[in-house]
Formats: structure tokens, sequence, C-alpha cells
């Protein structure tokens, strides 16, 4: 059984998806990243950036225990092991793989910073606001765009690529997004989102996230903590 090391967030939420997408069995450890457990030095010792998600699956590809972090590599991971999701033909994979890399460098960062800079940063920064802000109408925009010409984000079938994205549009409002602007993208959106596995991912673990606005929640997240060399 592959052990998940975890928090209700959308990397998080990506993996948890997968899983259930591909119906393998697995259990999850919470990681409460408002309380500081990403830095407990047993999880460091499976992700040493101290960031979720990870993984360890005991019944690695040689049969060995596997352990892995960063949610794009526990993506493509899980889609080898099951056989799932990412197509096998090398063009195929790599128009996957390109939307992946999307998502990895534009889409997580950049509306991860939007959502700091719009609801948990101590001061309001109106040129940080207006930047991020931006930035995350241009990613709609792309991917509006790419949706006009494919169901799908990197083409006709579901794959990591469209895992990896959707759940970091689950808080388009947080990140200044009006739909209306972005058609195709709802479209897409809205079939993601009544998927049976994707609405079981999303709830994992969502019962135990409270809102990070205390001061010990925000040192954790934000502080002099994630800085402290180990």
């Amino acid at each position: 059984m592959i052990e998940v090391y975890s928090w209700a967030t959308p990397n998080g939420h990506k993996v948890h998806i997968m899983l259930e997408e591909c119906a393998l069995p697995y259990r999850v450890i919470p990681i409460d990243i408002g309380a500081g457990d990403q830095f407990r030095p047993d999880f460091l010792a499976i992700s040493p950036n101290n960031k979720i998600p990870a993984i360890v699956d005991p019944d690695g590809p040689d049969g060995k225990p596997i352990s892995l972090f960063e949610s794009g590599a526990i993506l493509l991971y899980l889609a080898a092991k099951a056989g799932r999701l990412l197509p096998a033909d090398t063009r195929g994979k790599y128009e996957v793989l390109q939307w992946l890399m999307f998502q990895m460098a534009g889409v997580g960062p950049m509306l991860g910073q939007a959502h700091h800079f719009r609801i948990y940063a101590p001061t309001k920064i109106d040129y940080a606001v207006e930047r991020y802000t931006n930035e995350a109408r241009r990613l709609y925009a792309v991917m509006n765009s790419q949706l006009a010409k494919s169901r799908y984000i990197a083409g006709p079938a579901y794959s990591i690529a469209d895992i990896a994205i959707f759940p970091w549009l689950r808080s388009w409002k947080n990140q200044g997004i009006d739909w209306a602007d972005h058609p195709h993208l709802k479209g897409w959106f809205d079939e993601i989102g009544a998927r049976p596995a994707v609405q079981r991912g999303v709830e994992v673990l969502a019962d135990q996230r409270k809102p990070l606005v205390d001061d010990k929640a925000r040192e954790a997240l934000f502080g002099d903590r994630q800085y402290t060399r180990r």
C-alpha cells in the first residue's frame, strides 16, 4: 500500500486524484503544514525540500521501497506503475509532458504567488497583487485557447496534465478570475470536476484543513523557519 504524506492543497490533491483514478491502494499520513509538520525529521527524510506531497511505495519498480517528493514526479511514477493516464506513444507522451511542465513551472508557482499577495501577505503590495493577478489571467487565457481546439489540455484523452492543473483552478476566485472570460476552460473545469475520482480526491484531508491565518501558521509557511538550514 502506498503511503501518501500530504495535506489538502492543490499539490496534495493532484496525487490524491491520481491514486483514485488509478484505483491504487494508499494510506494518507497528514502533514499539517500550518502546524509545521513539514519540518519533522521523518518527513524531511523523504521530502528534503519540506514540501508536500511525498510518497513511499513499499513495492517499488525493483521490488524494493521507493520514496518520492515533487508532485509532478509522483504523477509520472504513478502513471508508469498503473499503466494509465500517460500515452505510450512518443508523440502523445511529450504532448502531455509539455503541459505537465507548464503546470509545474507556471500554473502552480504563479497562482501560488497570486494567492499569497492577494490573501496572505501581511502588507498589501499593489504592484505584487496586480503583477500576479495579471499573470493568473494570462495563464487562464493560454489554457482557454488550448481547450478551444482540444477536449483535454494535452489532446483528446484525459491525462496527468489535466490532473495536475485542475486543483489549482479550484481557487479561481482568490486569483481574480472571471470565468466569463474563459468559456472553454470553464467547460473543461466542470467536466473534470464531475469525475467521481476527482471528487473523492479533493475530499481527502479536506475536513482537517484550517484557515492559515494565525501567527503559528504564518511562521511555518512564510517565516524564518522556512530558511533554517537543516
